[in-house]
């Protein structure tokens, strides 16, 4: 194995530099340039099918959006002319613009600059041709109703926007090309039957785009080449136009190629679909074998390679995905999801690290971004030195890379029918999401369950104690059961009935997509979809997965545990007492709100019985949710994690017996403990969610950990944090995400958030800028635990 230069060899260039300082100033301002030119090509497209009327317009915008490229970057491409820039996508939705547009800029969470002129235009251009026609009308006019009476127990996604939340096939992208692609799309079509024709004409159309598209960066580079005076500039724009005419033409031959060529892939995937978690997966595996042969041949250093990685890190920043409001407390802080996957085993097990595993790495070290998402492949033969370069850049205190153990989801994977060649080559999508790379549509983001909202209404005979309404079955209230488990019998018949109008309007949107929202360009870099002349929103895809996440499993072993203690055995609480008190929000019941916080063992403090109850419900819900077959014909499965969904969630439960106060955030992560009841240190956490079984969690779970910056301070320290993430792999726990940073640095970027522009944190399975953050959010993750030692 070839190895890398020291550390003083491989430094940030002056040039990433002035980039990275560029990006990170440039405002947001919301974009409607392509909303214009959408609206443009359907107006020419009426009575076509609807693959035929998005690959149209789809090339329209490719061959008419304005174009730049800075003229210090070697990697070029962005879906808009200005960077970071929230796009209006009207064939998704328009209403939530209409209604929120003047309050963008203003909004506590995600905002955006508009411009006069283009909140002109969107008014009298967009809004009075598509009213009516988005995705977001035709769900809503299907299943508005159905959607309202689950939404206090489930959110369910995907509504207002095209389906992301996948890894397309990146190696053939890369042997083919778009030529090649359309070279094939042809081939398949002159010798599939009448029915597909439509299919295949539109993957023409959208590589013929997408051509097009690239022959247009090489002339403007080629343009800004003739008038530039300073030499290095001048040059690299020559080789940003050679490169991009090439890449129109062919598949890439050397490493600076093949990264222009992968980002080129996810610029066209965004403008297609406007959606979040596109995502590269294995970069470190499909790029090495150009990289390596540049190297042999004397045709790059690994310093300038390093430079084509972080050039490529800096375009995973430009792209931002605008959500609405509600949506915009979800998913905080722009995680659009570039998920990059590095280390783990290949295909026959062994272990896959090389040296571009270690360039990853070392640009995660020196940009500290919140894009890509990365994150590392561990398993039990994961090298020393590969742990010690994770441990040293998580030490840093960027959020990354987040730790993925193979140990535990390749059998999670195998466990849902996924073949083990494939689930070996597992990446993530988004923030923690399983995946099989470039042949499934996981629809991962299916929808997001409440765990802890359902066990509220089973405590109050189905009746939201916020509103009063009558929102779930009628199972009786708290002071009702005479023991234990006829409680459980009725929390278990609230899951039941939520979960089966969760799936009906999961299984509704799912067709709304195939109707109204197909893929051709995405379809063309799936496997199978060429094959079977479907596109892979109706079914096209080799694996078709749908998952839903359940929140908050914390919190529900917590109130579990103080229902059994408090009730039914000690029995120093009555039924009525604890009614009445979780009704009033503890008004004067604090002495026994603190006896339900400290009295009453926790999750997260490797308390057995306690982790049971979790791992009990976690279990009952997966099982629950695994017996459904989605519309595409793959099985429904479930994932543990929630983004940020745990600040918003949490204000639609009231008080529950853990102790917790109406409206306070639940636990984050997914298999996190409450924050602050994980008292016991990092190890008895982690024995905790060492409970509840992985395989539960082939969508995806999520472990939040915060340490100080003083656990790194020494070679000893981090050794210990190496071995903590080996006790991780053992343990067969699926992930965990680390922060690293004082609180005192957290309270001061609250106070000073200019002073802390640049200060990153880990969210809930994404790094966003802290004081790009609502407060309640900021707030919920100042509280969370640190640890300070083993």
């Amino acid at each position: 194995m070839m190895a890398l230069p020291d550390s003083d060899q491989l430094q940030c260039t002056p040039r990433i530099q002035r980039i990275k300082e560029r990006v990170l100033a440039e405002p947001r301002y919301l974009s409607v340039e392509q909303a214009l030119l959408v609206t443009e090509s359907y107006k020419q497209t009426e009575g076509q099918p609807r693959c035929l009327r998005r690959a149209e317009a789809f090339a329209h915008a490719l061959r008419n959006l304005t174009l730049h490229i800075d003229p210090d970057e070697m990697i070029a491409g962005n879906r808009s002319a200005q960077s970071r820039a929230g796009i209006v996508f009207p064939e998704a939705a328009i209403e939530w613009v209409d209604r929120e547009i003047e309050t963008l800029p203003e909004r506590p969470q995600d905002p955006f600059q508009v411009r006069e002129e283009d909140a002109r235009r969107f008014r009298e251009i967009i809004v009075p041709y598509w009213r009516g026609r988005t995705l977001e009308d035709h769900v809503y006019s299907a299943l508005g109703d159905a959607i309202a009476e689950i939404g206090s127990v489930v959110k369910i996604n995907q509504r207002d926007h095209a389906q992301g939340h996948i890894i397309p096939n990146v190696r053939t992208w890369l042997a083919l090309g778009p030529a090649g692609l359309l070279d094939e799309t042809k081939r398949k079509g002159a010798s599939g039957g009448h029915e597909n024709a439509p299919f295949y004409e539109a993957v023409s159309i959208a590589l013929s785009g997408s051509v097009a598209f690239m022959q247009r960066y090489a002339s403007l580079a080629e343009n800004m080449a003739g008038q530039e005076q300073e030499p290095v500039r001048r040059a690299n724009l020559e080789e940003v136009s050679r490169i991009c005419a090439a890449l129109a033409e062919r598949p890439p031959r050397t490493f600076r190629e093949a990264v222009q060529s992968v980002w080129f892939l996810f610029v066209l995937l965004h403008v297609e679909s406007n959606a979040s978690s596109f995502s590269p997966g294995r970069l470190d595996q499909y790029l090495w074998p150009y990289l390596e042969r540049d190297l042999g041949e004397g045709q790059i250093t690994m310093p300038d390679a390093l430079e084509v990685v972080e050039s490529l890190w800096l375009k995973f920043n430009q792209i931002v995905y605008m959500r609405n409001r509600e949506s915009a407390q979800y998913f905080a802080g722009f995680p659009i999801g570039f998920n990059v996957c590095i280390g783990g085993m290949n295909a026959q097990g062994a272990d896959a690290t090389n040296p571009l595993t270690y360039l990853c790495l070392r640009a995660q070290e020196h940009l500290g971004l919140p894009q890509p998402n990365l994150s590392a492949r561990l398993h039990s033969k994961s090298p020393t030195p590969f742990l010690e370069e994770v441990t040293k850049v998580i030490g840093l205190g960027s959020g990354m890379p987040q730790v993925f153990n193979d140990e535990s989801i390749v059998p999670a994977l195998v466990n849902q029918g996924v073949t083990e060649e494939d689930a070996l080559d597992y990446a993530v999508v988004g923030c923690v999401e399983l995946s099989t790379q470039g042949n499934c549509l996981g629809w991962s983001d299916a929808a997001m369950f409440n765990m802890v909202k359902a066990l509220e209404l089973t405590l109050n005979n189905g009746v939201c104690m916020l509103t009063g309404d009558q929102i779930g079955p009628r199972t009786g209230d708290l002071s009702g059961f005479a023991d234990f488990e006829s409680f459980e019998a009725a929390y278990e018949a609230q899951l039941d009935h939520f979960i089966e109008r969760m799936i009906a309007v999961c299984d509704s949107v799912d067709k709304v997509h195939a109707e109204q929202m197909p893929t051709p360009f995405l379809s063309s870099v799936v496997d199978d979809c060429l094959e079977r002349g479907l596109d892979v929103t109706a079914g096209g895809a080799h694996y078709n997965f749908s998952g839903v996440q359940g929140i908050q499993v914390g919190n529900v072993a917590d109130c579990m545990a103080a229902i059994k203690t408090c009730l039914f055995e000690d029995k120093r609480t009555t039924a009525d007492e604890l009614l009445d008190a979780l009704r009033q929000d503890f008004e004067g019941s604090e002495v026994l709100r603190q006896r339900l916080l400290n009295r009453v063992p926790k999750y997260g403090n490797d308390v057995e019985w306690v982790d049971e109850l979790g791992h009990r419900w976690a279990k009952l819900f997966a099982e629950k949710v695994g017996r459904h077959t989605n519309v595409r014909g793959g099985p429904y499965h479930t994932g543990f994690y929630t983004v940020s969904a745990h600040v918003p969630m949490g204000k639609k439960v009231a008080a529950t017996p853990d102790g917790r106060r109406s409206g306070a955030p639940l636990a984050d992560g997914g298999l996190s403990a409450m924050y602050g009841r994980d008292k016991r240190g990092p190890t008895a956490l982690l024995q905790s969610v060492s409970r509840i079984d992985s395989r539960l969690g082939s969508n995806g779970t999520l472990l939040n950990m915060k340490f100080l910056p003083s656990f790194f301070a020494t070679k000893t320290d981090r050794d210990k944090f190496a071995a903590l993430l080996r006790g991780l792999v053992r343990l067969n726990i699926h992930h965990a995400q680390f922060n690293v940073v004082h609180p005192e640095d957290l309270l001061k970027a609250k106070r000073d958030p200019e002073a802390y522009r640049n200060l990153t944190i880990r969210v809930a399975g994404y790094t966003a800028y802290f004081t790009e953050l609502d407060e309640d959010l900021q707030d919920e993750i100042i509280a969370r635990t640190y640890f300070g030692e083993l």
